[in-house]
């Protein structure tokens, strides 16, 4: 049976399936082609074996936002996998509110019930040892994560402020309950830190499969509030690295600009360059325009170097749209950081939030997470002068 760590010294295959439409039949027609390339969901789960699908719901937002695992790939990939005799139980941990209504307003909830598929829990965790963690040694695992027998990824292909780009290997972080992934985010500021502790967290749990919602992506200011864009594409594989590789080859982003991927390769969780490409031709998907942060500048600050000069005139840095702002509080309450690097001022709601960029960790929680949009990440003059693009 077909396990994540079995891909090491051999190459790595990730199945291009072409799907133009969310209509239920189109999608479990290319999910059972994409499954078929890499030996049908049998190769991967044993008969009555505890599956955990897990979705990206990194917000309660309708399927038409592109922000979320869409339900047609849920429900498609779930029924293969019931057809090949597994259990299933499926699960994520919101950035902000609980999962059931994150995946009720994401349109699985239904589908889950219908299948008779439980919501596994993900608001309790339990804690566990990782000895052979590179960066982490230790995590605090959702219950509904850590009782399966396996896992079954379900990535929704974005951009993201922090690593460019969020798709299979990020997927696991939901795997971590509710506050606690800010905790990691307090504590491991600084990107290259942060994609270390994503490699071993995908070390620890190794997924068995990984299926990337490409259909409708996200581009421009994601994960949550880009703008979708129609890429239909799915892509399935049982190295997260490999699919992220892919992925950045169909926006035309360099993978080395993605740590993620460069951690993944060095800590051995996937490979980047030998990977076999079955099903479509990838450049019938190529999207050159596809809007992602493509500069070399780091989008955090760099470990071992002088940081107040970088973090003023060169990191970039959230940003409020004071004329978007509904002044909700939300950017606040997901702040990692004590004290907050972004608060009210004065007494009331009478004006936006103001960032204070020294205390600002550029973890970009509050950017992610803003339900207006009304926050993006903007690059200071100078980083824009020194990395031109």
């Amino acid at each position: 049976m077909a396990r994540a760590d079995d891909q090491a010294g051999r190459a790595s295959t990730v199945a291009i399936v072409r799907c133009d439409s969310y209509d239920q039949d189109d999608v479990q027609q290319a999910v059972d082609r994409g499954l078929g390339l890499l030996g049908g969901a049998e190769a991967f789960v044993k008969p009555n074996e505890n599956i955990l699908l897990k979705p990206n719901l990194l917000i309660a937002r309708g399927p038409e936002r592109a922000v979320t695992t869409h339900p047609s790939v849920f429900r498609a990939v779930a029924r293969a996998f019931q057809s090949a005799g597994a259990t299933l139980t499926y699960g994520d941990s919101p950035g902000f509110g609980k999962p059931q209504t994150a995946a009720q307003k994401a349109g699985l909830l239904d589908i889950a019930r219908e299948l008779n598929i439980a919501l596994a829990d993900f608001t309790h965790g339990e804690t566990i040892s990782f000895p052979d963690g590179k960066q982490n040694k230790q995590f605090t695992i959702a219950c509904g994560a850590r009782s399966a027998d396996g896992i079954v990824s379900l990535p929704k292909m974005k951009s993201h402020g922090l690593t460019r780009i969020t798709g299979a290997i990020k997927n696991q972080f939901g795997c971590i309950p509710g506050p606690l992934k800010a905790e990691f985010h307090a504590r491991l500021p600084m990107a290259e830190l942060f994609s270390q502790m994503l490699v071993d967290l995908n070390r620890l749990l190794k997924p068995r499969l990984y299926v990337m919602d490409g259909i409708v992506a996200m581009e421009g200011n994601g994960p949550q509030n880009g703008t979708p864009r129609a890429m239909n594409v799915l892509l399935l594989s049982s190295d997260p690295v490999a699919v992220d590789t892919t992925f950045c080859r169909l926006i035309h982003l360099n993978p080395k600009l993605v740590l993620p991927i460069q951690y993944g390769v060095q800590f051995g969780l996937g490979s980047s360059d030998d990977i076999q490409l079955l099903g479509d031709p990838l450049s019938s998907f190529v999207r050159d325009d596809f809007v992602v942060n493509r500069r070399p500048l780091p989008t955090t600050e760099q470990p071992g170097k002088p940081s107040r000069i970088a973090r003023r005139y060169v990191v970039p840095k959230p940003f409020i749209r004071a004329s978007k702002c509904t002044k909700c509080g939300t950017c606040v309450n997901v702040c990692p950081v004590h004290p907050k690097a972004v608060a009210f001022r004065g007494s009331g709601r009478v004006h936006p939030p103001i960032h204070d960029y020294q205390r600002c960790i550029r973890c970009y929680c509050c950017q992610e997470l803003c339900p207006e949009g009304a926050i993006e990440v903007k690059i200071p003059l100078l980083g824009r002068l020194i990395h031109r693009h």
